[in-house]
């Protein structure tokens, strides 16, 4: 009897005693801005800085934790863009002789996001082109894509992104530092160098010769009648009717550190 009392008490100090834990406040830990991420690793890139730090930091963080960062498609064009284009300089200026092989090179999982390892053509037709079939020409979409693409891909396409990724090529588009609040403007700056750089109009023949990006991926741009509107509102033609197009061969010599300011 005794010892069941005192054993009661000990049990009713035990409990007067025990430490409640306080309800968790700022704990002072910041959560990633991975939109700066991405500037600086292009910049590292850039600049011929070690991005082994940034790129453990983009490999390790969560599902979850990107796609609670990137939730507007001005963040997650950004993002992408300065990840693709950053990933495209660190990877071939280790090992250009990648580019022998440009199928394999692009469709190869070699980028790690988020604890998945991806290739340059999921990021870019499953994530920036909003789960396009890279063989459909822009017109037909990838069926049941995965979370990671799901989770992370932009809600509406936009045809000025083929004018600002570079895959290294010379005919590309040169790598500009994108952010989310100047994408829009970026994007129109981008496009507007890059088409009046690249097209040539011929009067005589009413004919205007075009990049292949036209023809590759006609269905982001409407096709031919969404490039020749394009083409007229960029001030390359004056009127869209009876203009033929022709589709330039695309240099792909590599050509890397082709940087500009937007």
């Amino acid at each position: 009897m005794k010892n069941n009392v005192i054993f009661l008490l000990f049990l009713v100090i035990l409990s007067c005693c025990k430490v409640k834990e306080a309800p968790l406040k700022n704990s002072g830990i910041k959560t990633t801005d991975f939109n700066k991420l991405s500037e600086q690793f292009l910049e590292f890139a850039r600049d011929g800085k070690d991005t082994k730090g940034i790129q453990e930091q983009l490999a390790t963080t969560t599902l979850k934790e990107l796609s609670d960062a990137l939730k507007t498609d001005e963040q997650k064009f950004a993002f992408w863009i300065n990840i693709y284009n950053a990933y495209i300089q660190v990877i071939l200026k280790e090992n250009p002789e990648f580019y022998n092989d440009r199928r394999d090179f692009f469709s190869k999982e070699q980028i790690t996001i988020a604890g998945e390892t991806v290739a340059f053509a999921k990021i870019e037709h499953g994530i920036i082109r909003k789960s396009q079939w890279e063989l459909g020409l822009g017109y037909f979409r990838t069926w049941f894509p995965d979370k990671f693409e799901r989770k992370l891909r932009v809600n509406k396409r936009d045809y000025r992104i083929h004018f600002a990724l570079n895959c290294g090529a010379k005919d590309c588009p040169p790598v500009a530092i994108y952010t989310p609040k100047r994408i829009k403007e970026q994007l129109e700056k981008g496009t507007e160098m890059y088409l009046k750089r690249t097209s040539n109009y011929d009067a005589s023949k009413n004919e205007v010769g075009v990049t292949s990006l036209f023809s590759w991926f006609r269905g982001d741009f409407g096709g031919k009648n969404g490039v020749k509107k394009i083409l007229k509102e960029q001030g390359i033609i004056k009127d869209t009717k009876g203009v033929d197009l022709s589709y330039k061969n695309y240099d792909w010599t590599l050509d890397l550190d082709n940087f500009i300011d937007l």
